[in-house]
This record gives structure tokens, sequence and C-alpha cells, in this order.
């Protein structure tokens, strides 16, 4: 929910990958609550998954709980998403100078490892990026002589030997 929260934060509108985002972190939340037991529901196990994977469909899962525990299902769900959400978004705003110079850095390195990051949140300069030198232009060697060979001093300048 971090990079919703964080757009929703820095830019005005939301990219198409939020909705996978999303879709992601409510199958999440769905597995927390069902499977997993992580809710106020209970350690118990909603729902069981089918076996059998049939041609052009995905694994199904057998409902085998009520309507009322259903609702209650999906309000945990929301209420995981919800808050994750929440939580997020809280965090980056409280460290919004963090998560600007963040992406700063970003897009100049491309790539940072945890202590520049750390250093980023610290509020410290990160140290200058080292570039490796570009190799230098080969110079282009001198095109090779070819020897001719010169006659023997015993043959005719117009006749050749017979090859081997």
């Amino acid at each position: 929910m971090g990079g919703i929260a964080a757009e929703g934060i820095c830019l005005i509108f939301f990219k198409q990958k939020t909705a996978y985002e999303i879709e992601q972190a409510t199958q999440v939340a769905r597995r927390m609550v069902c499977e997993w037991g992580m809710s106020g529901l209970g350690p118990l196990a909603y729902g069981k998954n089918q076996q059998e994977i049939f041609l052009g469909r995905d694994l199904a899962t057998q409902r085998d709980f009520s309507e009322d525990t259903a609702i209650k299902i999906d309000q945990e769900v929301k209420r995981f998403a919800t808050t994750a959400y929440t939580r997020a978004k809280d965090v980056l705003t409280t460290h919004k100078e963090a998560l600007s110079r963040i992406a700063d850095a970003l897009l100049v390195r491309e790539v940072l490892d945890a202590n520049e990051v750390n250093l980023l949140i610290e509020g410290k300069p990160l140290p200058e990026l080292v570039r490796p030198e570009p190799p230098e232009p080969e110079q282009p060697e001198a095109a090779p002589q070819v020897v001719k060979p010169k006659p023997s001093p015993g043959m005719p300048p117009h006749e050749r030997p017979q090859p081997a």
C-alpha cells in the first residue's frame, strides 16, 4: 500500500499499476483472514480450495461458511486494507522530505543501496557518484603492408613459378 499512498501524496492522479497493487493487497488481506486466521474472527480457515483445476479455470474455492460470516470476512479484509493504506499514508506524510530526497536520488542514480537510503533518511548528502571512465577509443591500426614476393634471380620476370 506504500506505493499507492506515495502516489496519492506526490501525484494528482493514480497510475494503472495502482489497480494491480490494490488487487495484490486485497488478496493478501483475504488470505490473512481466510487462510491464516489472522483476524478477529479467530484462528480459523474459511473456504476450502479445490485441487482439481480444469482447463481454462483457476483454482476454485468452495464456500463452507454462512452469508453472515462472508460479510464479516469482507469487513475484516476491508479493515486490513484501509488500515495498511492509512498507516502507509501517515508514515509517508510524516517523512515527506525523506521521500522527496529518495525520489530525487533515484532519478540521478537509478539504484540505491541500504546505506544510501539511510543517509537520505537522516538528511545527509550522498557520496559523489563515481562513474567509470569510458574506455578510450582504440587507435585504428595501420593497414598491414602487402609484401610481394620478389622473383628469384634465375627466373625471367614474365614467368611465374608452378604452384606446389
